[in-house]
This record gives structure tokens, sequence and C-alpha cells, in this order.
């Protein structure tokens, strides 16, 4: 199929940094692919199907590079709890947080893991995204692990969207392993990711590096047998202490180092060098009264891109709209409004490996998003608004 965007504001959102803004400009996809951006149009697209945007804001559709929207149950009693005093860290020991849902989603089939899912992710597709991230981690033994896979990947099938997967089996230590870290690595986390890899469940190989879960030796482990693999790694890392899991992740060339709170100016330069992108996760930060911010300057200094996600989970962020997280990044964090939309769209598509999507550019993937707004910056000033106009993926609405 040939088409033509005309009249259009667009924000191409250039890796390079930028807005990238064309006002009155076209965008001429075929077979799904951008052939043309820019103010005049070529004279092989003169025929083609076209369409008046009226002057609305056209950006890259929005991925959301961090979730964990697959799981059982909720954890709203926590959240109770957390505002009568009880730290994460405190709920985590009693046997809560990350191990109550464990139960929920051990308990669950995985249509209704589906079914539950499809609701967070159609909050986030009426925002505009086109790209999902979707972890594993709530299962903790071989087979939920598997199954809370293959419901991310049922997620596509069922939607249109892109669904990327990551396995988290180094997410928690189960009660059936409590004091027995290493052997559930051995025994449960290395046997469920060769597993997942052999069924094709698998785009990335994730791990959350923190006291109440693994240490850096531990996610090691985890990720030499990834690159074994050939299978890319991320990290949840410094987000409650700093256990040095930044620095893993950059020994490791990990495409994202996610949450990062704790991180140092030396963790940025790492990241730097490692070409890993920070993912900044503020409805985590949010929910859970958190009083770190990232060390966003000394990844502005060192040159870290910087991603925006929601972290989408039953119990420290219970968030599903990305335009709420690019708010909370500026307010929260003191992300420019350029910087938020980056998060969302270039920098997103970097935390993930993807090289087709996350700008308007020649060759890229046609997954736009059309606004009714007069300036980018709306995007991420209003709160609680949607003012989605059209969510285009492939070229087609």
């Amino acid at each position: 199929m040939q088409q033509v965007f005309s009249d259009a504001r667009i924000a191409a959102m250039p890796p390079k940094g930028g807005y990238g803004l064309i006002d009155t400009g076209f965008i001429a996809i075929e077979d799904g692919r951008i052939v043309h951006v820019g103010l005049n149009l070529p004279d092989m697209c003169v025929g083609w199907r076209r369409e008046s945007l009226g002057g609305r804001l056209v950006t890259p559709a929005p991925i959301d590079c961090h979730t964990h929207i697959v799981f059982g149950g909720n954890r709203a009693r926590e959240f109770e709890m957390r505002l009568n005093g009880a730290s994460y860290e405190e709920v985590a020991r009693a046997g809560g947080g990350i191990v109550s849902t464990v139960t929920a989603t051990r308990a669950a089939t995985q249509e209704a893991l589906v079914e539950d899912a499809l609701r967070r992710l159609d909050a986030l597709i009426g925002e505009g995204v086109a790209v999902v991230e979707v972890k594993s981690g709530y299962g903790l033994d071989i087979e939920t692990e598997l199954t809370m896979l293959r419901a991310a990947r049922a997620l596509a099938a069922r939607r249109q969207v892109r669904i990327v997967t990551s396995f988290l089996g180094a997410h928690a230590v189960p009660t059936e392993y409590a004091g027995r870290a290493d052997a559930y690595i051995d025994e449960v986390c290395i046997p469920a990711l060769k597993a997942a890899h052999a069924e094709g469940l698998v785009d990335a190989v994730d791990g959350f590096c923190e006291g109440i879960a693994f240490d850096t030796a531990q996610i090691a482990r985890v990720f030499d047998v990834a690159q074994a693999l050939g299978l890319p790694v991320k990290l949840h890392a410094e987000q409650l202490s700093h256990l040095g899991g930044t620095q893993l992740a950059a020994r490791y060339g990990a495409v994202s180092a996610d949450h990062v709170e704790y991180a140092t100016a030396e963790d940025a330069a790492a990241m730097a060098r490692a070409g890993t992108v920070a993912v900044l996760l503020p409805g985590a930060f949010f929910t859970l009264r958190e009083t770190q911010p990232p060390p966003v300057q000394a990844f502005r200094d060192h040159g870290v891109p910087m991603a925006l996600a929601t972290d989408c989970n039953p119990g420290s962020s219970p968030l599903t709209s990305l335009l709420l997280a690019m708010n909370m990044g500026c307010t929260l964090f003191r992300l420019t409004p350029e910087e938020a939309l980056a998060g969302i769209t270039c920098h997103a598509a970097r935390a993930l490996g993807l090289e087709d999507c996350g700008s308007i550019a020649i060759g890229k993937r046609a997954d736009l998003a059309v606004w009714d707004v007069a300036e980018p910056a709306e995007l991420a000033y209003r709160i609680g608004f949607n003012p989605l106009y059209r969510r285009i993926m492939g070229g087609e609405a």
C-alpha cells in the first residue's frame, strides 16, 4: 500500500537529539515503511493515496520499554500497608512483595493471565503505544515462567501491537528456596531460561540485582548463559541501594540498566562506554515514595541515552499510562519535555535493541501517533489527559 499523510507537524525524534520538528510536512509510506519525510512531496508520491492530518502533531508511536503486565492478582493490600508505614523492603522480607504475586500467578491459567494483561495493554494502546516489552519473573518455577512468556507472546495475536519479551527468572527467591539463592539459580532460573530460549520465547534476559533479590555474582552466572545463547541482557540495577549492578550491566554490554536511582557518575561513565541506556521508571519512584532520584545530570554529562517506561507491575508501579510517566519524569526527575519524548521513542527503541522504530525516518516502520496538540511539550505537560487523535501501525490505523 502507498499512502501519504500531509499537513502534519512532525516531531521526527532523531536519535542524535532534538525534536526534529518539521512544520506542515509530508510522510510517505509504502508497504508499512517510511519512504519520505519532509516539507516537499517527491514526484514519485504525487499519485499516491493522500490524507491531510490538519496540522496535528505526529510523533513516532510510543514504546513502553519496561513492563511486567503479565501477572496474577493484585497487591492493593500491600499498597495500604506501605501507606501505614511499612517500607517496600519490609513488605518483601515479610513474604509480601514479588513473592505474593508469584502465588497468584502460579494459580492462574495462561488464558487468565492473557485476559488480565489485555486490560492493561489496552490502556497503553489507547495512548498510541505500538511496542511493549513484557517480562516474566512472577513464576519462579520452570513451568510458570514459560507460561508467562507464552501469555506475553499471545498478546500480539490478540491486539495490533509489537511485543518484546524479557526472561526475568532472576527476579526474586521463591519461598521454597529461601536462603538458597544459588541453588535457585542453578536448579530453576538457568534451566527455565534454556527451556524458554529453546521454545523461542525470549528476546532478552533481565535480572534484579538488589539486597532483596540477587547479588552481582549470581546475576553474572545468568548473564553468562544468556550470552552463550546469543541473547542480549538488561538489568534492574541500583534501585534501592548501590550494589554494583550498573557496572555489571556495562561489563556485559547490556542494552539497558533500569531504575538506577543509586547509580553514580562513575556508573554513568561505564554505561556510556558500553552503550547502555538508562531506563528511568518514575512510577516506582512515586509509588514507593522514594527520595533518591536517578543521576540525570550525570547521564547528560556522559551522553547516556535516557528512556522512560511505566514499569507496570502489581506492586511498586501499578501504572498503565506512558503519558503520565512522561509528566512524572519531568516533575520528579527534572527531565525536559524533549528528553521525556525521546525517552518513549528513540531511546526506548534503543533500550530494546530495536533499530526499525522510535523515530520518523526513511526506512523505519510507519508506526506513528497523531496528537491533538500544538506543541510536543504538551504531551509531558498535561496530567491525566490523553490527546491521542489516531494511532497508525505499519501505515494503517
